[in-house]
């Protein structure tokens, strides 16, 4: 049932994007648009995220309302990680949001996985490998090394979404996490921590039975660069 449900998203994904590129503009030397489409058919085709009274940065609802609108989670639950506010923003697989939290983020800013960083002890990751990679990830619920369960982002470099991790007083994550402003929050090795209730209730129960994608959107280079999205309002526009 899984696989045809995707395959039934891939197919309105192709549709969706087949209708898109008709109504776009050409790209530099690309071929020229054949057709336009009315206003109730761009109606019908406009899609967006839904964020609720959750704040959020004009980056990270673009690339959501992108997600939703050409259909890019394939009818999977999922994630947007906004680095440079440190928030987490949890999705249902129709765009509608579940739950957001402040989160903490790799010590190093940075979009790249150093090649072989999960096969290294934490003595020998020095600062500058600290970093939380920018990207789209399939992810899915799975145990850490002490059989405690979280949501694997980049499995082969060990970076996860989990639960707040305490075991080390002198960082005070829980401290970190409550201030108001996100200069604080880069702590973690690299992992995403977010609040253990956050976790529990919205985190968990959206990747129970289900994979699901995670966005962590760029510090270093631009979103539609790292995604290859586009702007809704301004594509239906034209």
């Amino acid at each position: 049932m899984a696989l045809l449900a995707q395959q039934v998203f891939a197919a309105d994904k192709a549709m969706r994007l087949a209708a898109a590129h008709m109504a776009a503009p050409a790209r530099p030397g690309g071929p020229a648009p054949f057709a336009k489409e009315s206003a109730p058919e761009i109606a019908a085709s406009h899609h967006r995220a839904f964020f609720g009274n959750a704040r959020v940065s004009a980056e990270a609802r673009s690339i959501a309302d992108w997600v939703v609108d050409s259909a890019d989670n394939m009818g999977l639950p999922f994630v947007i990680v906004d680095k440079r506010d440190a928030k987490v923003f949890v999705f249902d697989a129709a765009g509608r949001i579940q739950g957001s939290a402040a989160a903490l983020l790799g010590m190093a800013r940075g979009d790249d996985t150093v090649p072989g960083i999960g096969d290294r002890e934490y003595a020998d990751m020095p600062l500058e490998t600290r970093t939380t990679p920018a990207g789209r990830f399939v992810a899915s619920k799975g145990l850490d090394s002490h059989g405690v369960d979280v949501v694997w982002v980049d499995y082969e470099a060990a970076v996860a979404l989990h639960r707040v991790v305490t075991t080390n007083h002198s960082e005070r994550r829980l401290e970190r996490l409550a201030t108001p402003t996100p200069l604080d929050n880069r702590i973690s090795y690299g992992c995403i921590n977010v609040p253990i209730q956050f976790y529990e209730n919205v985190v968990s129960p959206a990747f129970t039975g289900t994979e699901g994608i995670i966005y962590v959107l760029p510090e270093t280079r631009p979103a539609r660069v790292v995604f290859g999205s586009y702007d809704v309002t301004r594509r239906w526009q034209r």
